[in-house]
């Protein structure tokens, strides 16, 4: 049985009959930069997130990179953030010309160590980027409260966890800026790139929006240096109609976590993910289960022989990235994202999985842990 890490063929299937007439629409009106459907997206998503207001971008990296910049954070200035994590995280950071300075991660959760925050604040230290990876929050409250005694910005990468919620809160909407991500393979994703910033204080929304069209406003009077960060009113649309699907495709994905911890419960070699107190709504982008005793790479070229789709988030931690070395880090400087790196296997979730394709999930696993 051939067995996908995702397959969107099914999703699209199953909301095609909604998507394409409204799509036909918008080709007849031919409006497709911004505009009325960018707007009632960035209405809808907000108060999903529990935020005021949402600026939508044309990608999760662009959200975070317009967010930095509507702070102004460039040459001289330092960032917070942890290196087990997409490039694009620590990418931003640097394309402002700011430097990012890297935390350890929590073994259970894979987020920021927010105990080893503090001892990484310089004067130069001007903001917090959490990640809530792999759809589960980072422990906001702690950084909130350190970021208050320091006066730092925090700038949620929320790009893997839209609806994820921490002490019954909705992620990206409890820091100064919130980053989503729309790339199809998300929970809520689009026909391509897109991404939204969410926030709550109505002056920041407002820079959010010129930054995001070349910094002009009105037309032709540039008072900022912005790009081109627009969000296609296409890409606005297909999420409009895939919103209402949104809570039942996170359920779907979190009822097959819960069976591949029942399939896997007291199987050795083998730690599975776990919640942390603070994450009250886990939306389950990623079931990423340990693979204990130096067997990872075993198990991750079986599964991929049978036929079963899997990845490894993420073989190299950003600190030991080539393109970092200027950062002076080293090997061993990180000890739980290079263990994290060595021993993460993410398994198929996506919500229209079948009982019998999980089974074989597990089977397989379980087998070549034996072999």
């Amino acid at each position: 049985m051939s067995i996908p890490l995702l397959d969107l063929k099914q999703q699209f299937e199953s909301i095609k009959d909604e998507v394409m007439p409204s799509l036909a629409e918008l080709c007849a009106s031919q409006l497709f930069i911004l505009g009325p459907k960018v707007e009632e997206l960035e209405q809808c998503l907000s108060a999903y997130c529990q935020a005021n207001y949402g600026c939508g971008v044309s990608s999760g990296s662009d959200a975070l990179l317009v967010s930095l910049m509507s702070e102004q954070i460039g040459a001289g200035d330092e960032v917070i953030t942890s290196p087990y994590t997409f490039f694009a995280t620590a990418g931003a950071i640097c394309r402002t010309g700011a430097k990012p300075v890297f935390v350890d991660i929590d073994p259970v959760t894979y987020n920021i160590d927010v105990s080893k925050i503090e001892a990484a604040i310089t004067p130069r230290t001007k903001a917090i980027i959490p990640v809530h990876l792999y759809g589960q929050s980072a422990d906001m409250d702690a950084i909130l409260e350190l970021a208050k005694a320091h006066r730092l910005v925090v700038i949620e990468d929320a790009c893997q966890a839209i609806g994820a919620e921490c002490r019954g809160r909705r992620v990206g909407a409890l820091g100064e800026y919130g980053c989503l991500s729309f790339f199809p393979s998300k929970n809520l994703g689009c026909f391509g790139d897109g991404g939204m910033v969410l926030c709550n204080d109505q002056t920041r929304a407002e820079r959010l929006k010129i930054l995001r069209n070349h910094g002009m406003a009105p037309q032709y009077h540039h008072h900022l240096i912005g790009s081109n960060f627009r969000l296609d009113a296409l890409q606005a649309d297909v999420l409009l109609k895939k919103i209402p699907h949104l809570d039942d495709w996170t359920k779907g994905r979190q009822q097959n976590a819960a069976d591949y911890d029942r399939l896997f419960d007291g199987v050795a070699g083998i730690e599975l993910p776990r919640e942390a107190d603070w994450s009250t709504r886990h939306v389950r982008n990623q079931y990423v289960i340990r693979i204990l005793d130096g067997k990872r790479n075993h198990v991750w070229e079986g599964l991929k022989s049978a036929g079963i789709g899997c990845a490894v988030y993420y073989p190299v931690p950003l600190h030991l990235q080539e393109c970092f070395a200027s950062l002076g880090y080293r090997q061993g400087d990180f000890p739980e994202s290079e263990r994290a790196a060595a021993e993460t296997l993410a398994l198929p979730i996506f919500p229209e999985l079948t009982v019998q394709q999980k089974e074989t999930v597990a089977e397989t696993v379980i087998q070549l842990l034996k072999a």
